[in-house]
């Protein structure tokens, strides 16, 4: 059976009916995003000038290239991502194969984690959102959006390793439920008991976000328990492990992160309100640097750390697969396309939002 599940990267078009088209399908998003990570790595796959002691911080790199090396980039790609390149490749679409003439970028200028975050939840980029500061978001994001909506309101969640989170999402104005950081989940149930102890308990590698494993598992538990409508998930460990200057850990991190992805389509697949009616986009919130020491960093100063990536895989996508030799896709066309295929018009109600990618959307 084709499996509908939407994955989502940068992109925008417009859902307007179409006399025969086939009937609108999708009722849920779930948005996830990992930090940091390269458009290099997603297409090639390991770099191999980085898998070393000097410039990949790898004492032993042996097992590190017997697990994810191989010539072939095609075949080096999949055995990093290996969800990613069977299946969203073969039934979705994937933007930001610079190679190929498929371009995706920030607008922000910036090209690091709040501005990003932002412009991909609210649509544009906004001057005043330029530190990485715990300061409330003065925007509205897609998200509080459609939560103002009968068919959303109370229907929402976000979940995310870094805890400035709840001021991305600016959750005190918004009444959204956002979880993040260390704070433990307040929810029912011995699996939530379970991932708060392991919060509090586990060892503490950076002061502001725990392993991914965390937020993740809390919340796929959320899906199985409340079947919110969109859902919003963040990991952190692809950027952390980079700035640390561990190559080895930053390729763990992202093959862990095709594992998650992997998690949520089965347990959709198991969940009839949720089986052929899901769409998933998958993002980042800016690239890095190309060299072998640059890679580590991003930033005004980096400016190819503008160069982002997306995925979209669901019931209302066509699956073009891989783009190629296509105009450019922004971070700023994430909100209205996500909105778009829950049947929302985001775009003309917030003009100065990127229009929704018209080829992510069936017509």
């Amino acid at each position: 059976m084709r499996r509908t599940f939407t994955i989502l990267l940068l992109c925008g078009a417009a859902l307007v009916p179409v006399a025969g088209a086939a009937p609108h399908k999708t009722r849920n998003v779930i948005f996830v995003m990992t930090d940091g990570y390269r458009w290099q790595e997603l297409f090639h796959g390991a770099d191999a000038a980085l898998m070393n002691k000097e410039h990949g911080g790898i004492e032993n790199p042996e097992p590190l290239k017997k697990q994810f090396w191989t010539a072939d980039a095609q075949e080096r790609r999949k055995l990093l991502m290996p969800f990613t390149w069977t299946e969203i490749a073969a039934h979705g679409q994937i933007y930001g194969d610079r190679d190929h003439g498929s371009e995706a970028h920030v607008t922000n200028g910036l090209n690091f984690s709040y501005p990003g975050y932002s412009e991909a939840l609210c649509g544009f980029p906004d001057p005043r959102v330029n530190s990485n500061d715990k300061i409330p978001n003065p925007n509205q994001t897609m998200m509080e959006w459609l939560n103002s909506k009968p068919a959303f309101h109370n229907r929402m969640a976000a979940f995310g390793a870094w805890d400035v989170f709840p001021y991305i999402f600016n959750a005190r104005r918004s009444g959204l439920l956002v979880n993040a950081g260390w704070d433990a989940f307040e929810g029912s149930g011995p699996k939530f008991q379970l991932l708060n102890e392991m919060k509090h308990d586990g060892p503490r590698i950076w002061d502001d976000e725990p392993f991914d494993a965390i937020p993740f598992y809390t919340a796929l538990e959320y899906l199985r328990q409340r079947r919110p409508r969109v859902m919003y998930l963040s990991l952190g460990e692809t950027d952390d492990w980079a700035h640390g200057g561990r190559y080895d850990e930053y390729l763990l991190a992202a093959h862990r992160v095709d594992a998650y992805l992997k998690a949520l389509w089965d347990a959709f697949e198991s969940m009839p309100d949720y089986r052929n009616q899901t769409t998933l986009v998958v993002a980042t919130d800016h690239g890095r640097g190309e060299g072998d020491e640059t890679w580590k960093s991003h930033g005004e100063k980096l400016p190819e750390s503008k160069y982002v990536w997306m995925m979209y895989l669901g019931p209302d996508t066509p699956p073009l697969g891989v783009r190629s030799s296509i105009p450019a896709v922004t971070q700023s066309q994430i909100a209205a396309t996500i909105a778009a295929l829950l049947g929302e018009d985001y775009h003309s109600a917030v003009p100065k939002s990127g229009a929704p990618i018209a080829d992510v959307l069936r017509q």
